[in-house]
């Protein structure tokens, strides 16, 4: 028993009660988690296809009026777009939120890390609730563009993805990251436990000691207020197109 979610965005797509075998082969579902897929027209000009709602990602095709299950319906999916989640794991799973100048990147490096189960780019730290990108950027909100990464803890740890963190940024510089400039770009950490805090100070001790002037602010998390949907994957796209 679980949850199968996207596995470029790890955002929830089927529970495994809606999963029968259809003897295709595939993955196949006769419901999904309301919201999470997206239905278009396939480019064959027969089939429909079936997409993640937040991402993008094609999932596979859907069929309807083949007397499988009572819904009469079946989500034929590529397994290898998803990962599975069982139930129990919830205790498993902790959140890290970062900020380190634009969240596209920090984003496209954290994806890559071994454990890291989902990538979210928001907004965090500022007053403005439910901000835009442009509000964000016009530096009146207050707001730190950041990501909230979910992991495993039997895969990784805060640890590694911290100094991950340290690694792909330059957290001695003052309110920016390179050319971005302003205080939506600055480096800070967002701690959702304590032991978040005793980690992340004892990595800027061990910078500091090495004469890095490290001017990353550890702070208790507040709301996190996620990106538009156009955010996602902005960077790995951007790299694929160059």
């Amino acid at each position: 028993i679980g949850t199968y979610i996207c596995k470029q965005c790890g955002a929830p797509l089927y529970h495994s009660s809606f999963k029968f075998d259809s003897g295709c082969g595939w993955p196949s579902f006769d419901d999904e988690i309301p919201g999470a897929v997206k239905q278009v027209p396939d480019a064959d000009g027969e089939r429909t296809e079936i997409t993640f709602a937040k991402c993008g990602a094609h999932l596979g095709h859907v069929f309807l009026g083949e007397g499988f299950t009572a819904k009469n319906t079946r989500h034929c999916v590529n397994s290898i777009s998803m990962e599975f989640i069982p139930d129990d794991s919830t205790d498993r799973m902790e959140t890290a939120i970062f900020a380190g100048g634009c969240f596209w990147g920090v984003e496209y490096y954290m994806q890559k890390q071994p454990g890291v189960i989902s990538v979210e780019s928001g907004y965090i730290g500022g007053k403005k609730e439910d901000p835009s990108y442009e509000q964000v950027c016009q530096k009146t909100t207050g707001h730190a563009e950041a990501v909230r990464i979910t992991f495993d803890r039997t895969k990784t740890d805060y640890e590694t993805l911290a100094k991950i963190f340290f690694e792909i940024h330059y957290p001695t510089q003052e309110d920016g990251q390179g050319p971005d400039i302003g205080e939506q770009y600055r480096s800070e950490i967002f701690y959702t436990t304590p032991a978040q805090t005793e980690i992340a100070e004892k990595l800027i001790g061990q910078l500091n000691v090495k004469g890095h002037d490290v001017l990353t602010e550890v702070t208790p998390a507040p709301t996190f207020w996620p990106a538009e949907d156009y955010h996602p994957n902005y960077s790995a796209l951007k790299r694929t197109h160059q």
